[in-house]
């Protein structure tokens, strides 16, 4: 043949398609691994953001404690640490084709939220949520999940 042409391999475009089918048929049973996973990573993260972070998912740091509460507080403990009951207690589960973190604690939505208990105003100091740094750990083990699958 004299002059110019283009010759498609259409096998690169078929290997996509294969893909995409294996991808079009998992169930969400299928899925309950990466949940799983994703749970426990969310739940690592907010615990960190609550032990070492001192801060909300968008970075904005905690108000300190106010100055009479402070002085109630020994042995250095750390904001939303105390006894640490409240980072106990963050735990993640399915919830149908989902995953949920949080806490039982009724005074975990005080912290959260801020409001006023007993009285004493206190200032919303935000824990639960994902930074763009937590967001970016969850896409990589997406990424990583479908891949495997992939395969």
């Amino acid at each position: 043949m004299s002059g110019t042409g283009i010759r498609v391999d259409d096998a690169d475009l078929l290997r996509l398609c294969d893909r995409l089918n294996q991808l079009a048929s998992l169930t969400d049973r299928d899925l309950i691994p990466l949940l799983r996973d994703a749970g426990a990573l969310v739940e690592s993260q907010t615990r960190r953001r609550i032990e070492d972070e001192e801060g909300a998912p968008d970075s904005t740091p905690w108000e300190p404690w106010s100055a009479r509460y402070l002085n109630t507080r020994h042995d250095n403990q750390q904001i939303l640490i105390g006894e640490g009951d409240l980072l106990d207690s963050i735990t993640w589960e399915l919830t149908g084709d989902g995953v949920e973190i949080g806490t039982n604690l009724i005074y975990g939505a005080i912290h959260q939220f801020g409001g006023e208990a007993v009285g004493i105003p206190i200032p919303e100091r935000p824990y639960l949520g994902l930074s763009p740094d937590n967001m970016d750990e969850l896409e990589q083990l997406t990424t990583e999940f479908f891949n495997r699958i992939l395969q």
